[in-house]
């Protein structure tokens, strides 16, 4: 089926998966109806059972609810929502929680974290990275999500590597209701959303849906933002029967703020400053805005720097339930990606976009300022299928998942100074990318005896990765990869009581390099994860605490290497053996019945066991070294103080320890160890007018007004200008500010 799928031209294969949509609704509709009463789990969340574990599993994880969410979603995107969870780090480039976000887990990076909607991967195939922008006001649409810590349970598309994120968007209403929520806030940031949902009409169509527009002008300079987004669903059910029909995508125009700010800039040093524009050459321009600005510095000044990007998803999923025992869940998914980003870029030689010298009057012209376009049109298909069978023993799933990635690569120059030959929407580099991943998987929970269950997950992964044409430096990239990849997956649950259990499990994870990766380093290797976890949760009453060590060893792990690429995209690199070694401990204390904490906190070592490095001309062996991006403490903590049923405030605080941006513990790389706290509040006023409630919320982030850096980038470079005969090796790092004190607010009307 794959061979004949990847011989289809584009066209084709679009209509292809258009015929297999509408098989499916026709099957669906023929299908007998079981009129069996009991219904054992809903049938919504039987969409992501195939990804997520329950609370006996021996899997470490969170999860949360629509009204966890729903609490602080004033605009800011989903990861800035998860920051208060164990291990979790975040940062926005903007700074102020919009535009650009990511979230690392136990130190791994974004592009190691697996996330699904709906059990569809929503990873971009290529670069493995999620972004998050192009979702704007997704929170909206969350009915839950579940945050699984180490390699977690088998899941579709790319392996989990220190976490996994998996969403089920909105259920379906019986009701019919709407929604209109207004926020607004520092930085001029705003978010407007508007949702409905016709209820269940004859007792089995629902249609429901949300438009949503965030906008801000970023705590950097002009690091703005402007983000639409829709999600639309309609929904058949019965007894034992859900099918839904999804589309959801949103368009994204953000200006950018990825080249980071000098430290000297950040501590107003004058002299560092000066240092700066020195080493990096900056023209006078651009020494004037670096000298003229703070710590909101920004160093693109053209009006139109922006990522205009815009994403479309559309789903169908078929949910069978047939007896008590027996199920099964059909998802099909295409993606549709498209847009460019814009650069103005001065003294470009000619010979980086392929254009020919110019005589003029007997002057040779081989450089141009010059505006260029780098483009990215994709096109996605996912099928993923499973069957659950269940007794009073074992639950068992099986399935599997196959994706299409078709991804095409491109630059124009839409103005230059001296264009020479070139004419408009000429392509200076173009490439193409194909990947194909196929999975199959078993998993199963055996209760074994009263006291006792076992857990079991088997994973076959097969992965092609073909890349044709050139890079944007218009060097020929060509790779053809296969990897085939065998994940398997134990634990076991003892039982002590009704209020504690023990468990420990073992996973393998495999995982390809991405595009990036290939482009810096032709000779990249994939990385292998061994993962051990051992954990206790106890809960009585109200109180819960649950402690989870884990033992996380690494071949070739692919670890930041602190540098970006030209377009902002990080550069990773294998780092041999290493290892991530940690304690998370997380509970909820009942203070008294209106006072509750809710710590946690992550002590760890991450460690790579061999650093050797070329410094000065000279390769130097740096022994053991920590991992970069990877703090050594992570706690959180909320107190929430709940007077009334429909009053809640809370005082929500993060500390995040020192880490260093690179491998090599270079002190220029270093991040400062940070503390803030943001306060959050929220009245619901319920009525009897035409809004069934009134719902007030405000947010307070970093409100004593701590200034810190939460994410950067590193990068080295040989000097042999100075002297010839000699290599010295020039350090140098941006960071990216994070805002001081700011404010959200925001009503919401409910009908």
């Amino acid at each position: 089926m794959k061979i004949l799928f990847n011989n289809l031209s584009k066209t084709k294969r679009q209509r292809l998966t258009l015929s297999i949509f509408l098989l499916a609704i026709c099957s669906a509709y023929g299908q007998e109806k079981q009129q069996d009463s009991t219904k054992v789990e809903k049938l919504d969340e039987v969409l992501v059972k195939a990804v997520r574990v329950d609370a006996k599993s021996p899997i470490t994880h969170s999860n949360v609810t629509k009204e966890d969410l729903a609490k602080r979603n004033l605009g800011q995107d989903i990861p800035v929502l998860l920051n208060f969870l164990p291990s979790v780090v975040t940062t926005t480039d903007a700074g102020a929680g919009v535009g650009y976000t990511g979230i690392r887990v136990r130190g791994v990076s974004s592009q190691s974290t697996n996330v699904t909607i709906n059990g569809i991967p929503y990873n971009d195939a290529e670069s493995l990275g999620t972004f998050w922008v192009n979702l704007g006001d997704f929170a909206s649409s969350v009915e839950s999500l579940q945050l699984q810590r180490g390699v977690g349970t088998s899941t579709n598309g790319s392996g989990a590597f220190g976490a996994s994120i998996n969403v089920l968007t909105d259920a379906f209403s019986k009701d019919a209701s709407g929604e209109i929520s207004n926020s607004f806030g520092s930085y001029n940031t705003r978010k407007h959303t508007l949702k409905f949902s016709t209820g269940l009409m004859n007792d089995h169509f629902e249609i429901a849906g949300r438009l949503s527009n965030i906008a801000s002008d970023g705590y950097i300079d002009r690091a703005s933002s402007d983000l639409k987004s829709y999600f639309l669903q309609g929904s058949y059910v019965d007894d034992n029967t859900l099918i839904k029909a999804i589309t959801f995508g949103g368009e994204e125009v953000t200006y950018q703020a990825w080249y980071g700010t000098p430290l000297a800039r950040i501590t107003g040093d004058e002299a560092g400053i000066e240092a700066y524009i020195s080493e990096n050459y900056l023209s006078e321009a651009e020494a004037e805005n670096l000298r003229n600005s703070d710590r909101r510095y920004n160093y693109y000044t053209y009006d139109n720097e922006v990522d205009n990007y815009g994403q479309d998803h559309y789903q169908l999923h078929w949910n069978q339930r047939y007896s008590n025992q027996w199920s099964t869940t059909l998802g099909l998914n295409y993606t549709k990606g498209s847009g460019y980003f814009e650069q103005y870029k001065e003294g470009e030689d000619f010979s980086d976009y392929g254009f020919e010298p110019l005589d003029f009057n007997g002057e040779i012209i081989d450089e141009t300022d010059l505006i260029r376009r780098r483009w990215l049109e994709n096109d996605f298909f996912v099928v993923n299928a499973n069957a659950n069978y269940k007794n009073d023993n074992i639950n068992l799933i099986f399935g599997g998942s196959y994706s299409h990635y078709d991804g095409d690569h491109f630059g124009e120059v839409i103005w230059a100074e001296f264009a020479s030959q070139s004419e408009i929407r000429d392509r200076y580099y173009d490439g193409n990318s194909i990947k194909n991943d196929l999975s199959l998987f078993t998993k199963a929970n055996y209760q074994l005896n009263e006291k006792i269950s076992l857990y079991g997950d088997l994973q076959v992964r097969n992965v092609t990765y073909k890349t044709t044409g050139t890079t944007s430096d218009i060097i020929e990239f060509a790779v053809d990869k296969d990897f085939t990849f065998f994940n398997p997956k134990a634990g076991i649950t003892y039982e002590i009581n009704n209020g504690n259990n023990l468990y420990f499990s073992y996973a393998r994870a495999n995982r390809e390099p991405n595009r990036t990766d290939f482009e810096s380093n032709e000779s990249i290797e994939a990385e292998q994860l061994n993962d051990f976890e051992l954990g206790w949760r106890h809960k009585k009453g109200n109180f819960t605490f649950n402690a989870n060590a884990y033992y996380m060893l690494y071949n070739e792990q692919l670890v930041l290497s602190g540098q970006l690429d030209d377009v902002g995209n990080p550069i990773r690199t294998n780092s041999g053996k290493s290892y991530r070694l940690g304690l998370e401990l997380e509970a909820i204390i009942p203070v008294t019945p209106k006072l509750t904490l809710q710590p946690n906190i992550t002590i760890s070592t991450n460690q790579n066991d061999e650093t050797i490095t070329p410094f000065d001309g000279e390769l130097q062996n740096l022994g053991k070294t920590d991992i970069s991006f990877s703090p050594d403490l992570v706690a959180a903590n909320a107190i929430v103080f709940q007077p009334l049923e429909n009053f809640q405030v809370s005082l929500l605080s993060k500390f995040v320890g020192e880490q260093y941006m690179s491998n090599t513990e270079a002190e220029s790389s270093k991040l400062d160890s940070y503390f803030i706290n943001d306060f959050n509040i929220s009245y619901t006023l319920k009525t009897k007018s035409i809004f069934e409630s009134i719902i007030f919320t405000g947010l307070v982030n970093n409100i004593f007004n701590e200034k810190y850096i939460s994410n950067g980038f590193y990068y080295t470079y040989d000097d042999t200008w100075s002297d010839p005969n000699s290599v010295t090796t020039i350090e140098g790092a941006g960071f990216y500010p994070q805002a001081t004190r700011n404010f959200l607010v925001g009503v919401t009307l409910k009908f």
